[in-house]
């Protein structure tokens, strides 16, 4: 492990993503390492690989080739296994890029994070401090629940979790000037493609509206506010 930071970035579809994530990190200094989560049956995964094997010497980058679990499962899978041995771990959508500072982000994120467990997200210039679309935590989250978004979830609705976890052990942090800008349809900064098609059809949308609701209202939030708070106390 070169280093204590990891930023999950689950992808699909979007190979031309690698490089310009790639280009982000150099640009802002970042020494955070990177994993790219790909799904083995990817139309783009000979992209995908193409691009693993430029950067197989750099040490910050890694790729991780798996079945498909959708974006809450691939980053909990992903989680998991890196909760035991890096002491912070973020995601990004592949269609996130941090922006140079003064202090790199990386380095902002250590900083808020030292304190002991919370949770901290920047500015995406979209939702800005509404919505964490890209977030970071302390790994004892994760291995105090066992996963980094519950598993009703399957794409939307990650960040509003994480917004009532961080209330609710009151240790969220938002940092206006941590620039990670979402280049979002929505923003007018990217065309709708096929994975913007597929996860933000009324569908998908219903499923994970409702899904949260009952995380929220039925008991699962409130179980696992209960693990965090006992984590908050324990670290005091």
């Amino acid at each position: 492990m070169a280093d204590d930071l990891l930023v999950i970035i689950p992808t699909r579809g979007r190979p031309q993503a690698v490089p310009a994530l790639v280009d982000a990190w150099n640009d802002t200094g970042a020494t955070a390492d990177l994993l790219f989560a790909v799904d083995t049956d990817d139309p783009e995964l000979a992209a995908y690989k193409a691009h693993a094997a430029e950067l197989k010497g750099d040490g910050r980058v890694r790729f991780t080739f798996g079945k498909r679990r959708r974006l809450c499962g691939t980053l909990n899978a992903q989680a998991a296994k890196a909760a035991k041995s890096y002491r912070y771990l973020a995601f990004m959508g592949d269609d996130h890029r941090p922006r140079p500072a003064a202090m790199p982000w990386d380095a902002r994120i250590r900083e808020c994070l030292s304190g002991g467990p919370g949770i901290v997200y920047g500015n995406d210039l979209l939702m800005g401090e509404r919505m964490p679309t890209a977030v970071a935590m302390t790994s004892d989250i994760v291995r105090a629940l066992g996963f980094m978004a519950p598993s009703c979830l399957v794409h939307l609705c990650l960040d509003l979790v994480w917004l009532d976890w961080g209330r609710g052990m009151q240790r969220i942090t938002y940092l206006d000037d941590m620039v990670i800008e979402h280049l979002h349809p929505a923003a007018g900064k990217a065309d709708t493609d096929a994975g913007y098609e597929e996860v933000n059809s009324s569908e998908q949308v219903s499923a994970d509206s409702a899904a949260y609701y009952d995380y929220r209202d039925n008991g699962g939030l409130a179980a696992d506010l209960e693990k965090l708070r006992k984590l908050v106390e324990e670290a005091k």
